[in-house]
């Protein structure tokens, strides 16, 4: 115990190896020792060190954070078309434009929100209360208390409250899988480890934030707050900055050009009117006023968020709940799925896999811990009563074991011991349930508890006659030097020890982990079990094979995947070996070697860049690791997605260009970092997930398809009246009546199309796509081209033919809508003819657009309030028929341009076929 106030122990502790230092060792640098710190130096400590806490991040107010969600070129967009509307005196499509604007700083002042929840989840891993000793006493204390040189007191239970060197410990077993992604709990000791030994085999280490299942031990604190591996953990993710989407980033860059296209073409046209055709600067100011009207696309921000909102309905019942809307679409984008193994493709349930007796090996089906499965030899199915001696070894399994298993509302989990909880589940698919023999027939009279420097547990029962008999397992190199014989079909035989190595070696070299069992027919010498009864005489039953198996449709939705694809790599916490097997079984890294994160920690990141697109399976990586390769990736022009549901994965998962955390199993500080959470845990959902996401990006692109055209119709209509000193076909309002009232409304029904047929066949779109490709520039172009020939065509005939100019502006913007109507359907498909019943009438709410549409279009031509607004004038059937000729004539050309292009094989070089 310390006597006095230390004042030698620096500012800050360095960053010492402390898995490398014996405990003796450790004691003197932190100058404690097994009494603990006295009160005062450990208050004296807590002034120099501060508390046990993770610092908050800085945030901005909430004012500021609100004001910064209006810097975006695509809302500075809308705020011009409303200060447009607003001169031209139309308030109510001011009103409308800058409540679309207000409604997506909102919308981004929520998410922003709630991705900061992301620290505050790891920091409410913490412990909030320890025991400590100092004075030689016990003491029950708020966690947030403990300083460096404390000595902690942890039993079963506990979750660790500081990073501890372990001095003292007794059968210490701690669940590690959120921090480490070891997917069994990891037996404790006290002995020191090389410096660059993984986290998960530091076994004299207890860090901060895990949970102690099973023993106690006494450890020294070494490190807290910030200092512990949770704080580097809650440090990597503050300094993580968000990335925008590829989405956002193509539609940020789209508006930036498109601005800039307005704004210089509308330059150009007012001084080439001004300076060439002599007109008045206050004409061609409102000439001008209507070009850019008709240029923006006024629509885009609300379609955009109605597609996006849409996809994340249709996810939501696929089980993928999304958290921050633009994810719906780079799902659609992403090139590699970085996923973690234990829970995610993985089920993190234990399994007995194979069991092997002397003469038979026996296949066991089903995974998890539900108990249904059928035990198999060379594909026959049999019952274990057939063969005593897999009989015994099941139920020695059932008997020598401490955990339950429980159903709860049909779900079935394990108390305990994951390992025994996967003997449990064997013993139930063969008809044997724990309480039956262990209650009724088979008492346990007795048991030695596993520990780590035996490595096994023992049990003695006596059976319905009342024979004694000893279970014991454990590793089974020391299960063998226990034996004496071995249990065959005809009774015991001799030890075959070379067998069992053998068939141990094969085992471990499919990623297994192994359990050996045996018995002894025999009473203890006194009558309670000693470990001088266990040195041999036994008689070796069995080996069993137990792995967290792969998830049934995960292995499909991995095939999806590479179909689509999109490249799948397994970063985990776990053994190579077990990541290696458990790959093979998903076909990831098949005949590719595996790397390790030691490995990755020693390469500079050009190097990295380069392993991280060869190889697919990462073991031991730590959170460092899989952030690292994540980035790597992302530099290589990757489109990431990472799967995870530790807090380990934290920091890649908020890195990653889409986080999807687990929901069932999952952290909060793995969900509250990322941008999706799958309910059911299942990676195939992921797969369901790509797919909705490009068919999202594919709406996206139609309804642009849709609107540009449009927008450029208007736009060569006034250019072209500009130029040839023409009346203007076409008034401000008029333009905006168009765009506001009939564009929005008809574009929005491409929102709900569903996903073309074969989109995950396509391979994922290149990174570094424009939003518009030459095609699409094309397309728009020629439609453009066709819906300004009919509009201004038959505004100029009908005036040359004694119509007045009310009328003619009428039919040229009824020209305009009614093309807008035919081209909706020919926008249903890129490629692919809407000739057909499908085409047609495939999407109900297509249907719904346009008779929405015809009544506002008939309102707007007859209503003598709108023929007062916008100077509309009433049209006879004969005008009608002139109108819907030249929206016809539109369906017609554009079908006819899908229909060669499908020819001449151009749509399967363009990746839309």
């Amino acid at each position: 115990m310390t006597d006095r106030v230390n004042t030698d122990l620096p500012q800050q502790l360095s960053p010492t190896d402390w898995h490398t230092l014996t405990p003796g060792q450790v004691e003197q640098m932190l100058q404690t020792g097994r009494g603990g710190l006295a009160q005062e130096e450990a208050r004296q400590r807590l002034m120099k060190y501060g508390f046990n806490r993770l610092a908050p991040p800085k945030k901005r107010g909430p004012l500021l954070r609100f004001l910064l969600q209006f810097h975006n070129l695509l809302l500075y967009v809308m705020m011009g078309a409303a200060v447009i509307t607003a001169s031209l005196g139309y308030w109510i499509d001011t009103g409308v434009l800058m409540m679309a604007v207000v409604l997506n700083a909102i919308i981004g002042f929520i998410q922003e929100g709630k991705a900061e929840s992301a620290l505050d989840a790891i920091r409410d891993m913490l412990s909030p209360h320890a025991t400590v000793i100092r004075d030689g006493q016990h003491h029950d204390i708020d966690a947030g208390d403990l300083v460096p040189g404390d000595m902690v007191a942890l039993v079963s239970g506990d979750r660790v409250p500081a990073d501890l060197r372990l001095i003292n410990v007794r059968d210490l077993r701690i669940e590690e899988a959120a921090l480490t992604g070891e997917s069994l709990p990891v037996e404790k000791n006290t002995e020191t480890a090389e410096p660059d030994t993984p986290l998960g085999d530091r076994y004299g280490m207890a860090y901060s934030g895990t949970l102690v299942i099973y023993g106690k031990a006494v450890g020294v604190v070494v490190a807290t707050g910030a200092q512990t591996e949770l704080g580097k953990i809650n440090q990597m993710l503050s300094e993580i900055r968000n990335l925008a989407t590829p989405l956002l980033r193509k539609v940020d860059y789209f508006a930036r050009q498109l601005a800039f296209f307005i704004l210089g073409l509308s330059a150009l046209t007012f001084v080439l009117g001004t300076l060439w055709r002599g007109h008045s600067p206050q004409d061609m100011f409102m000439m001008v006023v209507a070009l850019t009207a008709s240029a923006i696309p006024e629509g885009l921000p609300a379609i955009m968020t109605v597609t996006l909102a849409l996809g994340v309905r249709r996810m939501a019942r696929r089980n993928a709940i999304v958290r921050l809307l633009p994810a719906v679409e780079a799902l659609g984008s992403v090139t590699v799925i970085c996923s973690d193994k234990t829970g995610t493709l993985t089920r993190n349930e234990m399994t007995v896999q194979r069991i092997i007796c002397a003469e038979h090996r026996v296949n066991v089906e089903g995974v998890g811990y539900e108990p249904s499965g059928e035990l198999c030899i060379d594909g026959r199915c049999i019952t274990a009563a057939e063969y005593p001696e897999l009989a015994l070894a099941i139920r020695a399994g059932v008997l020598c074991n401490d955990a339950r298993l429980l159903n709860e509302e049909g779900r079935w989990w394990v108390e305990g011991d994951p390992t025994e909880g996967a003997l449990l589940v064997l013993g139930a698919k063969a008809g044997l349930t724990l309480n039956e023999p262990n209650e009724n027939a088979w008492p346990r009279i007795d048991a030695i508890p596993f520990e780590s420097q035996h490595r096994f547990m023992a049990t003695y029962h006596c059976d319905s006659q009342q024979e004694p008999w000893i279970f014991v397992k454990g590793a089974p190199e020391r299960i063998l030097d226990m034996c004496r014989t071995q249990l065959g079909s005809n009774g015991e035989q001799e030890l075959d020890v070379d067998y069992w190595r053998r068939m141990s070696n094969d085992m471990a070299a499919q990623g297994l982990r192994l359990l050996a069992l045996a018995c002894k027919r025999s009473a203890p010498k006194s009558d309670l079990l000693d470990h001088n009864d266990m040195e041999s005489d036994f008689v070796m039953i069995a080996l069993l094979g137990i792995m967290d198996p792969p998830r049934e449709e995960a292995v499909q939705a991995v095939r999806e995947c590479h179909r689509a694809g999109i490249r799948v790599k397994m970063i985990t916490g776990d053994h190579v070996e077990t990541a290696r097997a458990i790959g093979e079984k998903l076909n990831i890294g098949v005949g590719k070697p595996a790397l390790t994160g030691a490995e990755v920690a020693v390469m500079d990141d050009e190097t990295l860049r380069n392993v991280a697109m060869e190889v697919d399976v990462f073991a031991r990586a730590a959170p460092e690791h899989k952030l690292r390769l994540v980035q790597a990736l992302q530099e290589s022009g990757q489109v990431v997605a990472m799967t995870g549901d530790g807090v380990n994965d934290a920091p890649a998962l908020k890195c990653a260009d889409v986080g999807v955390a687990m929901g069932m199993k999952g952290t909060e500080a793995a969900k509250e970092a990322s941008d999706m959470v799958l309910a059911d845990d299942n990676f195939a959902t992921i797969a369901s997930a790509v797919r909705e996401g490009r068919a999202v990006y594919d709406n996206l692109k139609k309804f642009i398809l849709f609107m540009l055209p449009t927008n450029g119709g208007e736009v060569l209509v006034v250019i072209a009246a500009i130029l040839f000193e023409l009346t203007l076909p076409l008034t401000p309002a008029q333009v905006l009546w168009i765009n506001m009232a009939t564009s929005g409304t008809l574009g929005l029904a491409l929102a709900f199309e569903p996903a073309e047929r074969g989109i995950m066949d396509r391979r994922p779109r290149p990174p570094g796509e424009a939003l518009l490709s030459g095609f699409f520039i094309w397309r728009v172009f020629i439609v453009s081209v066709i819906i300004m020939i009919g509009a201004l065509g038959v505004f100029l005939w009908e005036l040359n033919a004694g119509t007045s100019l009310e009328v003619a502006r009428t039919m040229a913007v009824n020209i305009v809508v009614v093309c807008e109507v035919f081209y909706l359907f020919n926008s249903r498909f890129f490629l692919k003819s809407v000739l057909s019943r499908e085409g047609l009438t495939g999407n109900r709410y297509i249907l719904f657009a346009v008779a929405a549409c015809i009544p506002l279009q008939l309102a707007y031509t007859y209503l003598p309030i709108m023929q007062t607004i916008f100077n509309s004038a009433s049209l006879s059937l004969l005008e009608w028929g002139k109108v819907l000729a030249a929206g016809l004539l539109l369906f017609l050309l554009a079908e006819l341009e899908k229909f060669i292009i499908r020819r001449t094989g151009l749509g399967k070089r363009l990746g839309l076929q």
